[in-house]
């Protein structure tokens, strides 16, 4: 072969190859099925408020399960959402302007998008309530996140926080609109908390229509900066804040749990708050007449509290326990605290179980603030105040044979209702009035 021939061949080997192997690309990237997304949460035409969870599901038509994210867009700017096959992305709408707005999702698989689904949705805030109900509740329960399920804390407190929010709209003149539940990322676990996510919260069949999301910092940070201006427009504002959740320390530390020198904190979903950063939250909160429950171990300090009444370090003192507010812990700064992964934390239990039953009416604080029954029929008016199921609740704790186990918890309470100084708690703080 001649050199001519030679050259030729090898030009047309330089043309062929490359459209060979476009063709070849090509035909490899048509083999590939685009994924599949649906929405399944909310409804096409839904109207919500404050906080929405949006969810629903990715599919890969290829059987090998490859969806690399899921993407949402609301205002036109594409967001990742959390989780691939089973996805969720939380909204919240507290100071968006109510109106239609349209969801629009799709995923990717790495070669191609999937087509995009949307629907349109309302939002429609509440407007202010009439004046007698000038009252919010917020509950929030991280309980299910360590990776471990001898952590989990199960479903309990989700179904505590539900069972108190029932009794305040039926018997307090609670709002709907005006109780938020923050629980874990807002999913709902198969096995009591211990599976496979299965639903958002906002899809479960309730038989109130509260406002539910996740228990997240971000989450947490807007709803309390939510409450508060809105609960500060009003003089006769009442604010209910409970708080179930892993504290932090040290169990094996038996003396004082690793607390010595250091601040009572909760987990959150994704984070940690320590007892000064919810001061600092509700440091511009105007009500004067809060109450606050922190149920976790080691939680002493929410309460400015150390262990016996003691008061914590002034160093490391919160703060949270302002005029108007009574701030209750469910253990001592150097305890653990205890809780059934059905029914939720032992010292909320007691204590709502002292208001409903009205077992506690008449409960006095005792000596440091152990809790005892009243022997003056004088103390006992057929009301039972946040203070008195405190006492109550101490009171069970140390004298029943079946909570043995559990008598070491020593809940602690700073009452600073209905203002400070010595004489300025002897009046309780009676929800719902």
């Amino acid at each position: 072969m001649n050199t001519k021939k030679i050259i030729a061949v090898l030009l047309a080997f330089a043309v062929i190859l490359p459209l060979l192997f476009i063709c070849f690309q090509e035909d490899k990237t048509s083999l590939n099925k685009k994924p599949i997304v649906e929405i399944t949460y909310p409804y096409d035409g839904s109207v919500v408020s404050k906080i929405v969870t949006i969810s629903g599901t990715a599919t890969d038509p290829d059987a090998n399960e490859d969806i690399q994210r899921v993407e949402i867009t609301i205002d036109n700017k594409w967001d990742i959402a959390e989780g691939k096959n089973l996805w969720s992305y939380e909204w919240k709408v507290f100071e968006i302007e109510d109106g239609f707005y349209t969801v629009k999702v799709r995923c990717w698989d790495g070669t191609d998008y999937s087509e995009i689904k949307e629907i349109y949705i309302e939002i429609d805030n509440p407007e202010i309530v009439e004046t007698d109900a000038h009252k919010w509740a917020i509950f929030i329960a991280a309980s299910n996140f360590p990776e471990d399920n001898e952590s989990k804390l199960g479903n309990g407190a989700l179904n505590l926080a539900e069972e108190i929010s029932a009794h305040f709209i039926e018997n307090l003149g609670y709002s709907t609109s005006n109780i938020i539940v923050l629980f874990d990322d807002g999913w709902i676990r198969e096995d009591n908390g211990y599976g496979e996510p299965i639903m958002t919260l906002d899809q479960r069949r309730h038989d109130y229509d509260i406002t539910y999301g996740g228990a997240t910092k971000d989450t947490l940070i807007s709803t309390l900066n939510y409450v508060v201006e809105e609960s500060n427009k009003f003089d006769d504002s009442e604010i209910f804040i409970w708080i179930s959740s892993h504290g932090c320390g040290d169990s094996d530390k038996r003396l004082f749990g690793g607390r010595i020198l250091k601040r009572s904190a909760f987990f959150l979903w994704d984070d940690i708050l320590s007892d000064k950063e919810l001061s600092d939250l509700l440091s511009s909160l105007k009500s004067k007449k809060t109450c606050i429950i922190v149920d976790a171990c080691y939680s002493g300090g929410f309460a400015d509290k150390t262990i016996l009444n003691l008061p914590e370090f002034f160093l490391f003192r919160s703060r949270l326990s302002n005029s108007g507010r009574v701030v209750m812990s469910g253990a001592s700064k150097f305890r653990v605290g205890y809780a059934s992964t059905t029914e939720g934390p032992l010292f909320s239990q007691l204590w709502f179980y002292g208001i409903v039953s009205g077992d506690a009416d008449g409960f006095r604080p005792g000596i440091l603030k152990i809790g005892r029954p009243t022997i003056l029929k004088i103390f006992k008016d057929g009301k039972v105040s946040a203070e008195e199921a405190f006492y109550y609740a101490r009171y069970i704790l140390r004298i029943s044979k079946n909570l043995e186990d559990y008598s070491k918890m020593e809940p602690q309470i700073n009452d600073q209702y209905p203002r400070r100084g010595i004489f300025g708690s002897l009046k309780g703080l009676i929800l719902g009035e």
